[in-house]
């Protein structure tokens, strides 16, 4: 395999949108316009965020992954060591220009939300830090490898959080806990033959389940609260909890089982990111002031503005 055929294929392509829609839609729907930062940021969480994160990933966990029977294709390359300096060196190279270009255009607060979603890429898998290696703390920073593009997107189209908006994030973040710790359970026997440390080869494939069941169930319940028609998406959390169902006596011994109800998830995701697109175009074409759930760039908020208030201020 070519140098640049591994770094493609380390990227994860099939999951690339999971970093780029999240970003697009939070600033879309808070601007409704297409510009520069549009572009270039969806651009960024599409190909070079990836990059990063799950080339880093795959430099520093090839010892385990040699023991992992998925890697070698969608769910992870296994890098030859000839490629490790060319990964990071193109990972560097793809991120800093477009970093530079979001961080001067941007402000403060977007800058601080970026360089916590740069972090927490690195740390994920890099030396001494090893995120991953560090029960609980690594389903939370993989969430936030999903939540912070999200989350940079508003902050740097000039959102404001509301409730609505708060509780659509926790939902965002207990998802991508959930799913995390869940994706953990089928890596139980590699993960402990290579001495590494996660959510599920602490607390087991069984309780882990479970946890990642009652994240799905409380992300629901979330989005319950959040502005019409928000609250449809509740259901499509109800999918995820059912596909954890059949491994909730799952064995430790027998923990590669879960592997089938991973590939079910990863299936999964482009259906629910099909229909979460039609609520937010659904969302977005909403009359402003009906049901309160228009959402402009009144005075910088992400909240409803005024029947008729459809201008966004300029960013200064």
């Amino acid at each position: 395999m070519t140098a640049a055929r591994s770094i493609l294929v380390s990227s994860r392509p099939l999951s690339w949108v999971n970093t780029a829609f999240p970003f697009a839609a939070a600033y879309l729907v808070t601007t409704r316009e297409v510009d520069v930062l549009f572009v270039v940021g969806t651009l960024y969480f599409l190909i070079p965020y990836n990059i990063a994160m799950y080339g880093i990933n795959d430099v520093f966990d090839y010892e385990s992954d040699l023991r992992n029977p998925r890697k070698g294709g969608a769910e992870g390359a296994l890098l030859d060591p000839s490629v490790h300096r060319i990964m990071l060196l193109v990972g560097a190279i793809a991120n800093v220009p477009f970093l530079i270009f979001l961080i001067a255009l941007g402000r403060v607060p977007s800058t601080l939300v970026l360089a916590i979603s740069v972090f927490a890429v690195v740390a994920y898998s890099a030396p001494r830090l090893r995120f991953k290696e560090r029960p609980f703390l690594d389903s939370v920073t993989s969430s936030t490898h999903f939540l912070s593009p999200a989350l940079f997107g508003l902050v740097l189209a000039g959102a404001v959080l509301t409730p609505q908006l708060v509780a659509l994030l926790a939902a965002f973040f207990l998802w991508g806990v959930g799913s995390h710790a869940f994706g953990a359970v089928q890596d139980i026997g590699a993960d402990r033959d290579a001495h590494i440390a996660s959510i599920a080869t602490v607390i087991g494939g069984r309780a882990t389940v479970r946890l990642a069941f009652a994240c799905y169930l409380l992300a629901g319940l979330l989005l319950l609260f959040t502005a019409f028609p928000g609250q449809l998406a509740a259901v499509l959390m109800l999918p995820y909890a059912a596909g954890v169902l059949p491994f909730w006596r799952i064995r430790d011994a027998e923990a590669e089982r879960a592997n089938r109800g991973w590939k079910r998830f990863l299936a999964l995701n482009f259906v629910t990111g099909f229909l979460v697109t039609l609520l937010l175009v659904w969302y977005v074409i909403l009359p402003t002031g009906g049901a309160g759930a228009s959402v402009t760039c009144y005075f910088g908020s992400y909240a409803p503005a005024p029947s008729g208030g459809l201008g966004c201020p300029d960013r200064g």
